[in-house]
């Protein structure tokens, strides 16, 4: 049986909740007693139904936008969110944007917007909550991808920026151990979320078997969320530093075979989010 006692009481900041694994991470820690406070950019909608739904749970909830792509917007944001939450125990750096592109057609606007989203932010928004958190300890948890740990063709700065993450979270755990903070990460595998839809014209979610997961079916946002309660839990107190690896065993998986010279026909991950994409 799952404790529903490991994160009661505790106050979590989850940024790009307004969908996806953000927002199975923010209901999680609800469902668990956790006050949150759900970040969100664009998904408007997303974010404050789930706060709604968070709320009705019992919890503390509220949702507030602010721009990844500034730094006083990152900066701001960890203020709102101490203020709400009367401090901060938790921070969960999961917001990130993906794009798909081949090497030679990345602008320098695609490749900074990218960086200051995925790498940039997490960096500034974990130093503005720092002296919050030190005040009773507490957990960071950012989330990368297993992009960080095998390569797929058009992914190169999306790549380069999920294992900039990895090494973040490492030196991170090192700096802020002695804060009584510990500092952890997540690579999720293929998680199925409304990120597909808007990547690929005439989705179905319904074809996605999970035929090539040894697993033997696609993730779910839950799977994600239930990795980083138990991270953000005295369960999880001698980890740190490490970046836990949550794939159906995709990375175990030798994939000879696949047409790696193709390109990603039909997809385009970064619409609404990247320039000109």
């Amino acid at each position: 049986m799952t404790d529903r006692t490991r994160v009661r009481g505790k106050r979590v900041l989850v940024t790009g909740a307004g969908t996806g694994i953000g927002k199975g991470i923010a209901l999680g820690f609800a469902r668990e007693g956790a006050d949150v406070v759900l970040h969100y950019s664009h998904s408007a909608a997303g974010a404050l139904e789930a706060a709604k739904e968070a709320a009705a749970l019992g919890v503390r909830a509220k949702a507030i936008r602010a721009d990844f792509d500034s730094v006083p917007g990152v900066q701001a944001l960890g203020k709102q969110a101490i203020e709400f939450l009367g401090g901060i125990d938790v921070l969960v750096n999961n917001a990130g944007i993906t794009m798909n592109k081949p090497l030679g057609e990345v602008t320098a606007e695609q490749f900074d917007v990218l960086y200051h989203v995925n790498v940039r932010a997490p960096f500034f928004l974990t130093q503005a909550v720092v002296p919050a958190m030190q005040e009773r300890g507490g957990a960071v948890i950012n989330i990368s991808s297993i992009h960080a740990f095998a390569g797929l063709q058009e992914h190169t700065v999306y790549a380069a920026t999920r294992g900039a993450v990895v090494s973040m979270t490492r030196v991170m755990a090192i700096e802020l151990a002695h804060k009584n903070i510990r500092v952890n990460g997540i690579a999720p595998g293929s998680i199925l979320v409304e990120n597909y839809a808007n990547a690929a014209e005439g989705f179905d979610p319904s074809k996605l078997s999970g035929a090539n997961i040894p697993v033997g079916f696609i993730g779910r946002p839950g799977d994600i969320a239930e990795a980083a309660i138990f991270l953000a839990s005295d369960q999880a107190r001698f980890i740190l530093g490490q970046t836990l690896i949550v794939d159906g065993g995709t990375t175990a998986f030798m994939a000879i075979g696949l047409p790696l010279h193709e390109p990603l026909t039909g997809m385009h991950f970064g619409r609404g989010y990247v320039p000109g994409v």
